[in-house]
């Protein structure tokens, strides 16, 4: 029975949000490829995890008998959430784009499963699971385009994800999503409905490949 971790971390609802709606596309294909399987959601909007903290911090770097009560009480909240990471088969993550960088919500959680000599180092305890990254954005940064360089969701999770946690990484990037909504971009409507329409192919199709990889 596979297991999917699924953590959204947009500040909008359902429709109001382009990668709430492409997360939720890549899920019910998924769930239709395993109708016994299982999902774990984290909504990091509504239910934030904690900033790190010192005393959560330290505590991973500190023998179990050396910790404080305040010590042994935060790492147990980042235990909670590493554990979800090791045991999914398959994770996807909505990552909007917010002034050129991730949610600092998504951040958070980061910043509490990345754990040296656990999930990151020599060995990382997820090394090879795969994550899909909705990676919403309001405007282009694609190669090329004048906001190339100000992309620093994309550069940044593949840094993290990929080159700390040893995730098997993979995007579906939806943009121009400001478009309907500034007049200014009235005239990219037509590349933002493509975009969009191909952000929620991508997911079936990731969706049902994924699925189809795991029952191999």
């Amino acid at each position: 029975m596979a297991t999917l971790l699924h953590i959204d971390s947009s500040v909008f609802s359902g429709e109001a949000s382009t990668s709430r709606s492409v997360t939720a596309a890549f899920r019910r294909t998924w769930e239709e490829q395993h109708p016994e399987g299982a999902v774990l959601y984290r909504d990091l909007a509504a239910d934030p995890v904690p900033h790190i903290t010192a005393d959560a911090w330290s505590a991973g770097y500190t023998a179990p008998s050396g910790r404080t009560p305040e010590q042994s009480a935060a790492f147990a909240e980042r235990v909670k959430l590493i554990e979800e990471l090791e045991q999914a088969d398959a994770v996807l993550i909505g990552a909007p784009m917010y002034n050129f960088s991730i949610p600092s919500t998504l951040k958070a959680w980061l910043d509490s499963v990345l754990l040296l000599g656990r999930t990151a180092g020599e060995n990382p305890s997820a090394q090879g699971t795969p994550v899909i990254v909705v990676a919403s954005r309001g405007g282009s940064y694609a190669p090329g385009t004048p906001r190339e360089g100000y992309d620093f969701v994309q550069n940044y999770l593949q840094a993290v994800l990929s080159g700390t946690l040893g995730l098997d990484l993979d995007f579906i990037v939806p943009e121009l999503t400001m478009a309907p909504r500034n007049p200014a971009m009235s005239e990219l409507i037509p590349l933002y409905e493509a975009s969009r329409q191909h952000a929620f192919e991508e997911a079936a199709s990731k969706a049902k490949g994924l699925a189809e990889r795991l029952a191999a």
